[in-house]
Parts: C-alpha cells; sequence; structure tokens
C-alpha cells in the first residue's frame, strides 16, 4: 500500500502546492492591479501564471522524485532528473520572455497614454520591439546553452569551443556576413529614427505603411494590402521617401485640364467650398492656380493639405470627384473638346465666292471686290 500512496502523495503533492502558489500569486496581482490601476503592469503580469506553476511543479518535482520510491525512477534516476531540470530550465526561459515582455508593454503603454507627439510615439515602439526581440533572443541562447550543459558530454565539448572561438567568430562572421549585416543595420535603424513603425513610406516606386521591424527584415503594408518584406540593410544603404519624417501632414496636388474658357475665378470659390465640407482636410492650406497653357487647354492646379498620407490621397480623390461633376453640370464648356468645325473663310475666299455663280461660272452681276 506504501508504494501506491507514497508516489502519489509526492507527485500529488506538488501538483496542489503549484496551484495554491500559482491561485495565490494571481489572485494578489489582482488586487494590486485593482488598486493601481493607473498602470497596466500588474494585469500582464497574470500571464505569467501558467509558466510560474511549470517552474514550481518542476522544481518541486525535482528535490522529491527520489522519494516516490517507484523502481523506474530508481532506476533512471539520473535521465528523470536531468529530464526535471530540462523542463525547469525551459520554463524559467518563459517566464522570464513573458515577465519582460509584460513589464515593456505597461512602461510603453503609459508612456504612448502621456504623450502627444505620435512621431516620438512611434520611435518609441520601434525600439521597445527591437529591445524585445533582443532580449528574447538573449534569454533563448542563454536557456538553450544552460540545458546543453547538463549533459556531462557538452561540457567537455564547450571547453574545445571556447578553446577554438577566435577562429570559428571569424569564419562566422565571413558566412554570415549579410545576416550580420541586417542584424546591425535594425539597431541602426532602431536607435537611429530612420524609420518607425506606422510611418507612410515609398520604396522602389510602392507607398505604404512600415507595419514591422525586426533585427533583420522590415514589412511594409501597401494601399491595396499586400506586404513587401525587405531587408532592413536597403534601408541604410539605399535612398526611400518617409512621409512621416519631420510631421504626418502632408501637400497634394489635383490638376485639370481644360478648355480656354474655363471660369477660373468660379473653380477657386467651389475647391473652398469642397474642402470646407470634407472632413478630412485639415484647414492649413488651399490654392487653386493656371500653372501651364497649350494651344488646346490650361492646366489648373489645386493644392490641398491633409494630417497624413492616407488622408491626403482620399482629399484629392474627393476633389477632383466634384470638382468634375460641377464643372460638367454647371460649365461644361469648359471641359476640355477638339474642334471639328470648317475653319472660318479668309477675304481672298469671300471674294472669290461672290464672284462665281453657283453652276461654277462667273456672275456678271456679282463683280469681284
Amino acid at each position: 500500500m506504501e508504494d501506491v500512496l507514497r508516489p502519489i502523495a509526492v507527485i500529488g503533492g506538488a501538483i496542489v502546492v503549484t496551484l495554491i502558489l500559482g491561485w495565490l500569486a494571481d489572485r494578489a496581482l489582482h488586487r494590486i492591479d485593482a488598486a493601481h490601476p493607473e498602470t497596466p503592469l500588474w494585469e500582464q503580469l497574470r500571464r505569467c501564471r501558467i509558466p510560474l506553476q511549470v517552474v514550481l511543479c518542476a522544481a518541486l518535482l525535482r528535490g522529491a522524485y527520489d522519494e516516490t520510491g517507484l523502481d523506474t525512477v530508481q532506476r533512471h534516476s539520473t535521465a528523470v532528473g536531468r529530464a526535471l531540470s530540462l523542463i525547469m530550465i525551459a520554463a524559467a526561459a518563459w517566464l522570464l520572455v513573458r515577465a519582460s515582455a509584460a513589464v515593456v508593454e505597461s512602461w510603453y503603454s503609459r508612456y504612448a497614454a502621456g504623450t502627444r507627439d505620435a512621431a516620438r510615439v512611434r520611435r518609441v515602439r520601434t525600439q521597445v520591439t527591437l529591445i524585445q526581440r533582443v532580449v528574447t533572443a538573449v534569454v533563448i541562447v542563454v536557456a538553450a546553452a544552460s540545458m546543453l550543459l547538463t549533459f556531462p558530454e557538452m561540457r567537455a565539448v564547450g571547453t574545445s569551443m571556447l578553446a577554438s572561438a577566435g577562429l570559428l567568430g571569424i569564419v562566422a562572421g565571413i558566412a554570415a556576413q549579410s545576416t550580420l549585416g541586417n542584424l546591425f543595420a535594425g539597431l541602426q535603424i532602431a536607435f537611429g529614427d530612420m524609420v518607425r513603425i506606422g510611418d507612410t513610406v515609398v520604396v522602389d516606386g510602392e507607398w505604404g505603411t512600415v507595419e514591422e521591424i525586426t533585427l533583420t527584415f522590415l514589412t511594409v503594408r501597401t494601399w491595396d494590402e499586400r506586404r513587401i518584406t525587405m531587408p532592413v540593410s536597403y534601408f541604410t544603404g539605399k535612398p526611400f521617401e518617409n512621409w512621416s519624417r519631420g510631421g504626418a501632414q502632408m501637400t497634394g496636388t489635383v490638376f485639370f485640364h481644360l478648355d480656354h474658357s474655363a471660369p477660373v475665378e468660379a473653380m477657386r470659390q467651389r475647391l473652398h467650398k469642397i474642402l470646407q465640407e470634407s472632413p478630412d482636410w485639415d484647414g492649413r492650406s488651399w490654392n487653386l492656380v493656371v500653372t501651364d497653357t497649350t494651344p488646346s487647354t490650361i492646366v489648373v492646379r489645386a493644392l490641398v493639405t491633409a494630417r497624413d498620407g492616407d488622408t491626403i490621397w482620399t482629399v484629392r480623390c474627393e476633389v477632383r470627384e466634384r470638382m468634375i461633376e460641377w464643372l460638367r453640370a454647371e460649365h461644361a464648356y469648359a471641359l476640355p473638346r477638339i474642334s471639328t468645325a470648317a475653319a472660318p473663310a479668309g477675304p481672298e475666299e469671300i471674294r472669290v465666292a461672290r464672284a462665281v455663280r453657283p453652276d461654277g461660272k462667273p456672275d456678271a452681276k456679282r463683280p469681284a471686290d
């Protein structure tokens, strides 16, 4: 009977203690969060409950598995202990990653809520994202190394690797120079403030918004919902347009090719009315002038402003549509057209026409002038 009760008591006791401690920690965080609603830190830390319970359970079993009295455990004591150690290390790394993410997200949320400068918020968001990725990568590497060092054979291999680290570093640097270049380019973008998450950019003729920045690649979401993934080294080695740099507000133009008789002053008044009725116009500036002329048309340019690159496109389309509709309904003569009528006769043609009868013979009663 003791052979049955002892393993149940050891394993069941570890599980019960783990559940109780996890529940107590969760309730404590819930009470602290209710008492401090100004920060989301404590609510974020509640997401660490599962990895915390795994760490506690693995640690308790690691210290008491010999007390189970099971023959299988006794025969494979080393393997069981090593397996529990591996689980504990992996769970600790999981817990550390989640806790660091909770702290970073909490700090960023408070910073974003108290800062009105959208450009600064995007810059901090980019830096925080990349820093969190670096922390995660470091934790994973350290955890993997710790797990490997639990094997005695790997300790000897580690000593040999340290002895030849210089040569391996040179070889790895040459073989992975592209990857390392992207890694350092990602850090340069994060702390050099070249491009940020949420910026409106134009790369390779494509217009879009920066959606994600990692240590090796950058994703741009285009206006038609496509995603363009590019290495971050592109943005440190080639020129690109950043419409959000120095402020998100934009100035746009709309061109009209019209007849010379177009009512420019009436168009100017109509443009102002259209903009006043548009919710996307930011009210900063507007203008309408004739910028060019050709033998058959004139070029009228309407200038409008908006708060960002997405909105300026909407304003331009609205101005173009409503202005053309107004011209077609009120001033159709102003729209460009191709004339197919015969040219007016000159003085010589009129003199000849008066001197000739319809049958082609000279008219004696109507001498030429």
